[in-house]
């Protein structure tokens, strides 16, 4: 099945339910009419359908269609299900990022960052902590360990910018998979510093820490992002399969 019918037909689809031209709980127009809309087979609208439904933007219903149950998030929003950074997550809500680095460094992993980060020891990583700001509000602090051996040639020019955009425009790396773990931890002074948070007004942060692969298997990053709690809002779309 060509890969990019399905795909622009999916697009398309989602491009409409997020202009509204399909309202909220109202139902697509029926498969046949899109089958002919699109000129497609049933199985490359299928496949288009598919996609939405894994994103949460439809529901099919059986003997009844496919309704739309899109409802916009808010500009704070981060999806749990997909691998975006988070230029690429501001852009996706039209807002403006910006990400400055306040430290760059290298070195070889100990048996304390081993246990931390899951990097064997000895392993020479780049260390990078880095403020994120959306519309000039500083919202998170990432502390990112890279691979050296995996992500040759990083810079802090790059970190400032878009590191995943370096590994897959310049290394031309295939980012796969990430395993993350959410958990509420204490503020840090660190965190009061770089996201101008009052320790009167709050004491923990919303934390996000994940392990990310490439297509070689090889986990080339551990990352902790560290959010400001009143602008944290993870949004993941689940499906029960059927037993």
């Amino acid at each position: 099945m060509p890969k990019a019918i399905y795909e622009n037909i999916y697009k398309d689809l989602k491009q409409k339910i997020e202009a509204d031209v399909y309202a909220y709980q109202e139902l697509l127009p029926s498969e046949n009419t899109l089958i002919q809309t699109y000129r497609c087979s049933r199985n490359t609208l299928r496949r288009a359908v598919g996609l939405l439904v894994t994103e949460g933007y439809v529901q099919t219903m059986q003997g009844k269609g496919v309704r739309n149950i899109y409802q916009p998030v808010t500009q704070t929003t981060f999806t749990i299900g997909e691998i975006e950074s988070f230029r690429e997550s501001a852009e996706r809500n039209g807002h403006r990022p910006l990400t400055r680095v306040v430290l760059f460094t290298e070195f070889a992993v100990d048996q304390k960052h081993a246990g931390r980060t899951g990097f064997p020891v000895g392993a020479d990583i780049y260390y990078i902590q880095r403020v994120h700001y959306l519309d000039g509000k500083p919202l998170i602090l990432n502390h990112n360990y890279f691979l050296k051996e995996a992500v040759p040639g990083l810079t802090e020019e790059i970190a400032g910018n878009s590191i995943y955009e370096y590994l897959e425009q310049t290394l031309h790396m295939t980012i796969v998979n990430s395993k993350r773990v959410m958990t509420v931890e204490k503020m840090t002074q660190i965190d009061e510093k770089y996201l101008e948070m009052n320790a009167g007004d709050y004491n923990c942060m919303a934390v996000v820490s994940s392990q990310t692969y490439n297509s070689d298997g090889v986990m080339f990053e551990y990352t902790q992002s560290r959010h400001r709690p009143d602008y944290f809002r993870f949004y993941d779309n689940a499906v029960r399969k059927s037993i």
